[in-house]
């Protein structure tokens, strides 16, 4: 039951990302996020030019709560807006302005905004960009260009979990052209990224009056400071003795 909720909810958010994309049109719209609150539920708008998602004197979020009780079944919609940050390294905001500069200026000048694009990202401190436009551009014949610039991974757990992704689509007088944007933001950790942890100094050790210190002696002292052994005293004993006795048998020899 709870998984069945769950996907209600993304599929809910899905649905009301891409109406906001649809109504409000050219404001910079990055991504929408739901969230539950006791007074109804909250649903947070980032776009680039906040301002003209308010509209003059809050008309267009007035239009927008409508909108979303009406199709969505909203009780208490309670619509905020956020702005994002760093304009260059979403995907969506990027797809969206090569949209506005290929259906106000055509197709004659899409490698111009393909590389002026790649180079505000890459200054925007991005680790690579990847731009694909498909569709009849320049000739009458669909084909696709890529730009890239930087490094983009294009497998594993980086590409499908930190690579940011957009598709947009440009509506021109040759037919439907295709931008599809794969940008790899700065804080990401590669697989490859080793870092070497570093292991903290031990402390000093800090002795207290009460405990005296006792330096360690060295081999050479405690060998100087040894006494030297004494020669054993029976050896000196006997001589002593063998003396006394020749001398009294000389004293006797003397008296006879």
């Amino acid at each position: 039951m709870m998984e069945r909720e769950f996907v209600t909810q993304k599929i809910k958010e899905y649905q009301i990302q891409e109406f906001i994309d649809k109504t409000l049109g050219n404001v910079g719209h990055s991504h929408t996020v739901m969230k539950k609150t006791p007074l109804g539920e909250k649903v947070i708008v980032y776009a680039s030019r906040p301002g003209l998602v308010v509209g003059r004197r809050g008309a267009n979020i007035k239009d927008l709560t409508k909108m979303l009780k009406k199709n969505f079944n909203l009780e208490n919609p309670q619509i905020e807006i956020n702005e994002v940050e760093n304009v260059y390294l979403d995907a969506n905001v990027v797809a969206e302005k090569i949209v506005s500069s290929l259906e106000r200026f055509g197709t004659n000048r899409f490698k111009g905004i393909g590389h002026k694009m790649m180079e505000k990202v890459m200054e925007s401190g991005a680790r690579g960009i990847e731009i694909i436009i498909s569709g009849k551009v320049p000739g009458a014949r669909a084909r696709s260009w890529r730009f890239y610039m930087g490094y983009v991974k294009k497998c594993g757990d980086a590409a499908q979990v930190a690579l940011r992704k957009a598709t947009k689509s440009a509506q021109l007088k040759p037919g439907i052209v295709g931008i599809r944007i794969s940008i790899m933001p700065p804080n990401v950790r590669l697989p490859d990224d080793i870092r070497r942890r570093e292991v903290p100094a031990e402390a000093p050790v800090v002795v207290t009056s009460e405990q005296p210190i006792v330096e360690a002696e060295t081999k050479e002292e405690a060998t100087e400071e040894k006494p030297k052994k004494r020669a054993p005293r029976k050896k000196k004993a006997k001589a002593e003795v063998s003396q006394e006795t020749a001398a009294v048998t000389e004293a006797s020899g003397e008296a006879a």
